[in-house]
């Protein structure tokens, strides 16, 4: 984490993309740190959520107008400190230099951008405002993955762990509709869905040596990860088809299991309050900034313009598995 000078609440904070999916999040988590929420942003109006903790925050439709009243805000008592990026990917660079610019502080969630050099142009602007932008990373602050992470440094230094992920996180069709489902908008589901479990093995096992590509569809990836202190086989998908028997049984839609050294991880739950966590991080001076990102970003990237080798090598158990067509019929 980044130390910076902590920050005294109560702040105001402005939130672009308050109707979206995980928008809720970041609401709760500005009331539950002791801040108000001044301004809200969103181009759909489906924002009934702010009734239950700002329902007095000033809402709009349109940038022009959001961006009117928040520069009016300036050298008042309601001024905006932070604002709060919660836009499709693609946008989230442009946002946080708008709220940079606006003189505010950011936190943005992930991913920061699309491309490892939007974080050197994003860089430039924190240097010319002087404001900073934090990065939502909650994985890190997972307490199953704090201890595992304090096992590993415990390991002799020249160990190589031999490991397996598994993260399957059903969605349903409306994903592919969304621009989630639109890989120029939203990276695929290596970043959009992926880029945690991408910037937590970095953040356990150390930067990437080499990274092979077997299988890579609308709705999986699956590859090795030769990082410095293990081997990683793993596959990512959103296909509920990939769901262990057992777990469907259960009634869940997500199976997250992290397997070495004979044991296993399990991190589908306990995600309750991290979003709340990272703001108390950040506020207190322990945000993960934007130069911490890039590992997982350059990853990504690299993962999306690689050519897929197939069922060669040292791959995942799951990559075996039938393939599924594009719901809609796409080719990609």
């Amino acid at each position: 984490m980044k130390t910076n000078k902590p920050y005294e609440s109560p702040l105001n904070f402005s939130l672009v993309g308050v109707a979206g999916y995980v928008a809720p999040r970041h609401i709760k988590a500005i009331k539950e740190t002791g801040n108000r929420l001044v301004s809200a942003y969103d181009k759909s109006d489906s924002v009934g959520i702010m009734d239950s903790y700002f329902p007095h925050t000033s809402f709009f439709t349109e940038q022009e107008l959001f961006d009117r009243h928040n520069s009016k805000l300036k050298g008042t008592p309601d001024a905006i400190d932070f604002v709060t990026v919660c836009t499709p990917n693609y946008l989230h660079d442009a946002h946080c230099r708008y709220a940079l610019r606006l003189g505010a502080d950011v936190v943005c969630e992930k991913p920061l951008c699309l491309n490892p050099w939007n974080i050197d142009a994003l860089g430039k602007v924190e240097e010319e405002t002087g404001h900073h932008i934090f990065n939502i990373l909650q994985l890190r602050l997972h307490p199953s993955l704090i201890a595992l992470k304090e096992k590993i440094a415990r390991a002799p230094q020249n160990k190589i762990f031999d490991v397996d992920l598994t993260y399957v996180t059903s969605r349903g069709l409306w994903y592919y509709a969304s621009w989630k489902g639109d890989e120029r908008k939203s990276g695929g589901i290596v970043t959009n869905i992926g880029i945690h479990f991408y910037d937590m093995l970095i953040w356990l096992f150390g930067a990437v040596k080499k990274q092979t590509v077997h299988i890579y569809r609308h709705d999986r990836c699956a590859g090795l990860l030769e990082l410095e202190h293990a081997n990683v086989r793993y596959i990512l998908s959103i296909n509920e088809d990939l769901l262990p028997q057992s777990v469907k049984e259960q009634g869940e839609r997500t199976y997250r299991v992290l397997s070495f050294d004979g044991e296993e991880v399990f991190f589908s739950t306990g995600f309750t309050g991290l979003h709340t966590e990272s703001y108390r991080q950040i506020l207190q001076g322990n945000g993960f900034s934007i130069q911490e990102t890039r590992p997982a970003i350059q990853l990504v990237h690299d993962i999306r313009h690689a050519q897929p080798v197939g069922l060669v090598g040292d791959y995942h158990p799951m990559a075996k598995l039938p393939l599924a067509p594009h719901p809609f019929g796409w080719k990609i």
